[in-house]
């Protein structure tokens, strides 16, 4: 990540609308079809006022991916009831503006968290680093300061993507003594993997059973097919040594 779409996104989080537009507009000045860039600039021209350039910017974001979801939804708030002027709350802003994408992003609560003295020292929107250890996902801060470890189950699932290609990025959502959220977001997928979703909708953890009795639409199930996927995969690839 670039230190100017850090920034870009630092000042989204911060509601800093102002310099949010003027970074947003240099990112995309270098590339004219960075999406991220083009929903954040939107978002900040609505929260500042600004509705017909953010109506515009939300177009354009259509005209590029006529299925993104962050315009879509964004731009029928605008057509409907518009968004308020005044800064909005972190909250808010996290659950309303580009970062939210289903399938694609996710606020975790980190476990196994460091002393509290380490944690007092993140920020809302601090970029965190992910590093595979010991077949868990550690979180770090500045490459080398421990904060937390992903919660096994959502720490498999991306270890398996990350290996085949997948790229993420994540931030701190709030941070105090005991407590570490984060917020994941997938930004490249992996062609082995390129109808999958990086993280599950609460719904999709439930069990749910065929006329055989047979696990569907499920965690379980989902992660079993997988395991005999890569298994006949391995499979293969002895057969042909």
């Amino acid at each position: 990540m670039t230190a100017l779409k850090l920034q870009a996104i630092q000042t989204a989080l911060s509601g800093d609308w102002k310099n949010a537009i003027l970074l947003n507009k240099q990112l995309i000045d270098e590339n004219p079809q960075d999406l991220d860039s083009l929903n954040r600039l939107a978002l900040a021209y609505a929260i500042s006022g600004k509705i017909r350039d953010a109506k515009e910017t939300y177009e354009r974001v259509i005209e590029i991916d006529p299925l993104n979801p962050i315009a879509l939804k964004n731009i029928k708030r605008l057509k409907e009831k518009g968004f308020s002027s005044k800064k909005p709350s972190l909250p808010t802003a996290i659950n309303h503006n580009f970062l939210e994408e289903p399938g694609k992003t996710k606020v975790i609560e980190l476990v196994n968290t460091a002393q509290p003295k380490i944690i007092q020292t993140l920020r809302t929107g601090q970029f965190v680093y992910l590093s595979i250890k010991r077949s868990r996902i550690f979180v770090l801060a500045d490459q080398d300061q421990y904060i937390g470890v992903l919660p096994d189950d959502i720490g498999r699932r991306l270890i398996k993507f990350l290996k085949s290609g997948n790229k993420y990025e994540a931030f701190v959502k709030s941070a105090n003594p005991h407590h570490v959220i984060i917020f994941i977001k997938e930004i490249k997928r992996s062609s082995r993997y390129k109808d999958q979703p990086s993280f599950l909708s609460p719904g999709e953890n439930s069990l749910e059973f065929d006329k055989n009795g047979r696990i569907k639409n499920s965690v379980r199930r989902q992660e079993e097919e997988e395991k005999e996927k890569e298994e006949e995969e391995d499979y293969e690839e002895s057969e042909d040594l």
